[in-house]
Parts: structure tokens; sequence; C-alpha cells
């Protein structure tokens, strides 16, 4: 007993360096926590250059799209002629009116950039919500009841992601014609299968979950159960999903309208801008390069900031 007496005050006094007690008046540091959990309190907080630029950016082109009728010094879809095919301010031949220059019918191009990206967002984000409400209800539908009504949804998933979406697009907008509405719905069409695979299969993991049965037990019913307990423990994913789905859309609307199946002239989108600079990309290249550099900025904001809330909401990314 005296030995184990002996060794006790000697153990307490060899302390790990990290274990030191602080100065008399001074609060403990941050590193009298544990190694790892500093380390990953350090990592949790970490600043990161990429996504702040990225948020940075997002910002600025949110505001010029919600701005811009406001700040385009003209009617994007004023001709004026006598001033076509001016290029940017700083070149050979340059107008000062015109800072991006001027299209092929003498049209203002910073002003039609401004309303071709606005009309290109609220097109994708409309687009975006769509798919996501479709998907939500098959994938909540196939989780929560199961059974043939399971099997079918997800017999229409896989026909329609095995069929090519862009042969669908061209025969729905040759059968119902090229309008913003027609386009919005082709575009909702796109990813409601991958939205309704992703919430069915996270809604059979939880739908096992003891509280599940304890609100089953309760008497609650299925549809409560789903939009009260299911719900919102699969916004986490689902979310990082639509975001990144933003960007596929933009892409997408952008390829359909170069074809000429989206937004119809005069009416100005950023595909469509660069659809009808093609034949002048030689003679005129900024016709095309001013809206395709902002689809290349939009899709590359919106891709960085999705992978940031994946790896924000992923708790084994997080925790590396």
């Amino acid at each position: 007993m005296s030995e184990l007496a002996d060794r006790r005050p000697a153990a307490a006094a060899q302390k790990r360096p990290y274990e030191a007690d602080p100065p008399p008046g001074e609060p403990a540091p941050a590193a009298a926590l544990h190694p790892t959990a500093a380390i990953k309190t350090r990592r949790r907080i970490r600043f990161d250059p990429v996504i702040a630029v990225a948020a940075l950016l997002g910002s600025l082109l949110l505001l010029a799209a919600a701005l811009g009728p406001s700040i385009t010094p003209y009617d994007p879809d004023a001709q004026r002629l006598l001033a076509r095919l001016r290029p940017p301010v700083g070149f050979e031949r340059a107008d000062a009116r015109y800072l991006l220059g001027s299209d092929q019918l003498g049209r203002d191009m910073l002003s039609r950039c401004l309303h071709g990206l606005r009309l290109t967002l609220l097109i994708a984000l409309i687009g975006a919500a769509l798919g996501l409400a479709l998907g939500a209800l098959a994938g909540l539908a196939a989780g929560m009841i199961g059974g043939v009504v399971d099997a079918l949804i997800m017999a229409l998933c896989d026909v329609k992601i095995a069929v090519p979406f862009t042969l669908v697009a061209l025969l729905v907008i040759a059968l119902a014609g090229a309008s913003i509405t027609v386009l919005v719905c082709v575009l909702s069409l796109a990813y409601w299968a991958q939205f309704a695979r992703l919430i069915r299969a996270q809604v059979l993991t939880i739908r096992e979950m003891p509280y599940i049965e304890a609100a089953r037990g309760a008497g609650a019913s299925g549809w409560r159960i789903a939009l009260v307990h299911v719900v919102p423990n699969i916004m986490s994913p689902v979310i990082v999903m639509f975001t990144l789905n933003i960007s596929n859309l933009i892409l997408l609307e952008s390829a359909l309208s170069f074809l000429g199946l989206g937004v119809q002239p005069p009416t100005a989108t950023l595909g469509s801008m660069v659809g009808q600079g093609r034949d002048y990309m030689a003679t005129a290249p900024w016709i095309v390069a001013a809206p395709a550099i902002l689809i290349m900025l939009v899709s590359l904001t919106v891709m960085l900031l999705g992978d940031w809330l994946r790896d924000h909401f992923d708790v084994r990314l997080r925790e590396r």
C-alpha cells in the first residue's frame, strides 16, 4: 500500500506537455486541449482562399444578374447598324460607348450579357427546383411505401438515365415548341431521377432508425413521419446535389440555346449569344468570348461552392 501511495504523487507530477497547468491568473490555452481535438478545430475553421474567391465572385455575379436591367447602359435588343461589330474598349476601332463591344446587329454586348446572365440563372434555378421537387416526391414515395411503387419508380429512373437526355429534349421541344416555359419544363426533367435515387437511398437508411419506430408506435402517419422526421435528416446531401446540378443545367441550357432550341431571338441568354456569334468567331471573337467567359465563371463558381458544401456536410471528409 505504501508503494502505491508513493507512486500516485509521482504519476500525477509527470504531466504531458499539453496538460501543463497555466500560469496563475491566466486562462487555459487552446493547446491544453488534446492535440487531436485542437487539430480538428483548426481544420474546421481553416480559411480557404479558393472558396473565399468563389463566394465573392458568386456574390458579384448574383448582384449583376439582379441589378442588370437597372445598370445596363442600353436596351439589349436595340439595333444600331452603324455601330455594328465594334470591338471592346482598348482595341482598334473601339467605341467608348460599348465597353465590351457590339455584335453583328450593333447591340451592346455588356447590356446583352447582363440580361442573358439574369435569364440563364433564373432558368437554371427554376429548372433545378422543379427537378428537386419531382425527384423528392418520387424518392420519398419509393422509400417510404416500397413494394410495387418502389420497383415502378426505380424502373422509370433507370429508363430515364439510360436514354440520352439531349434526344428527349429535342423531341419535346420539337413537339411543344421553343419557348421559355417549355425549356424550363425540359430542364426540370434532366436530373429528377438522380434526386429520386439519392433520396430513396437516404430514406431506406433512416426509416429503420429507433426514433422512426417510436414515431410509428406513437401513431404518426407515414407522410407525417416523412415530412417531420425523414426530410430534415436528408437535407445535407440533397442541398449539395442541388447546388452541383445548377451548373449542369446552366451548361445544358447553353447547349440547347446554342443549337437554337432554347430561348428564341431577340431575347438574350448566354447560350443563345454564343450560338448567334459562332459565324463571327474569326472576325469578331468578342461576340462569343464575353458570354462564354460568363458561362465558365458561373459554372466554375457553382461547382466550387458545391464541392465546399459537400466537404462541409460530409462528416467523414470534415474530420480528415
